[in-house]
């Protein structure tokens, strides 16, 4: 057989830009709905029975339980430095109408806790929700991630017969999509990670019933707080893309790559203005070529 007119080169060209072209489809047909899911999330996320039955209830089970055990246990350890305060030391120990006043208060915080949490998603998810209808109402968009890869292929104009990884738009298509794939692993530990945050709860205010740990409720509350606002930060940066006024150039195609950027370095920005913890999960492409190449 005479392979001398075969063009080889084109030939593996077509096969990377036909997987690449079917890799980005299937995220395009599947994955930013879901990306939609796990960041704009309200209190239905605790609507489940396993929870119920781990978190407990005013009842005081599962992990109400546990909570109110502990309480019981620093009461104890009270008075006992209440006991050697009076007979063996001078040490400084809180007023003791004040200290079961306060464990009255932590102990119904505890038992209410869930229900808690469950106000303050709600109320973050009132506020995320209002920003976006901001921006359907004003510029007839709707502010998720499912309308914004649609937005991306418009400008691209890209479809899976044009498509070509060594073009430009094939290289900033590829970039995007790989940046809101790191997306989902993202925001899907931001998700995991919030109802972490709502089971450890109770034992959060409890730190409260003594100073030198009260600490760690400070320390909960900001991360808590930090990686429910980011959604409603998340909001905002998607209405100011969309509010954009994207062309055909490139100058509006990087543009629009460094919005994608500023959507995986959103949770950096609430840290840097908030504190709390990381959901940052680097997979680039140097992290793809070190997995293939161990």
């Amino acid at each position: 057989m005479d392979y001398s007119n075969i063009d080889f080169t084109e030939i593996i060209t077509n096969v990377i830009n036909n997987i690449l072209n079917n890799f980005f489809v299937s995220i395009d047909n599947s994955i930013y709905s879901v990306l939609d899911d796990i960041t704009f999330i309200d209190s239905s996320i605790l609507n489940d029975n396993k929870i119920l039955k781990i978190f407990g209830s005013a009842n005081a089970h599962g992990i109400i339980l546990v909570a109110l055990s502990i309480l019981f246990g620093f009461i104890l350890y009270y008075c006992i430095k209440l006991f050697s305060f009076y007979y063996f030391s001078n040490t400084y120990v809180q007023n003791p109408l004040q200290f079961f006043i306060k464990v009255i208060i932590i102990a119904i915080f505890i038992n209410y806790s869930y229900f808690i949490c469950q106000q303050i998603l709600e109320i973050n998810s009132i506020i995320s929700l209002a920003i976006r209808n901001i921006g359907e109402y004003y510029l007839n968009k709707n502010i998720c991630f499912s309308e914004l890869i649609t937005h991306l292929n418009d400008i691209l104009h890209i479809d899976s017969s044009s498509f070509n990884i060594f073009s430009i738009d094939g290289v900033i298509k590829s970039i995007a999509s790989v940046g809101l794939f790191n997306l989902i692993f993202s925001y899907s530990l931001r998700f995991i990670m919030i109802k972490v945050f709502v089971f450890i709860s109770p034992f959060s205010v409890l730190s409260l019933l003594l100073d030198s740990t009260s600490w760690f409720f400070k320390s909960w509350i900001k991360s808590f707080l930090s990686l429910l606002l980011l959604q409603s930060f998340i909001a905002i940066i998607l209405l100011v893309i969309f509010s954009l006024n994207f062309g055909s150039n490139i100058f509006s195609k990087i543009i629009y790559i460094g919005s994608i950027y500023s959507l995986i370095k959103a949770n950096n920005f609430m840290r840097e203005l908030f504190g709390g913890i990381s959901t940052d999960i680097n997979m680039n492409i140097s992290n793809f070529k070190n997995l293939f190449l161990r």
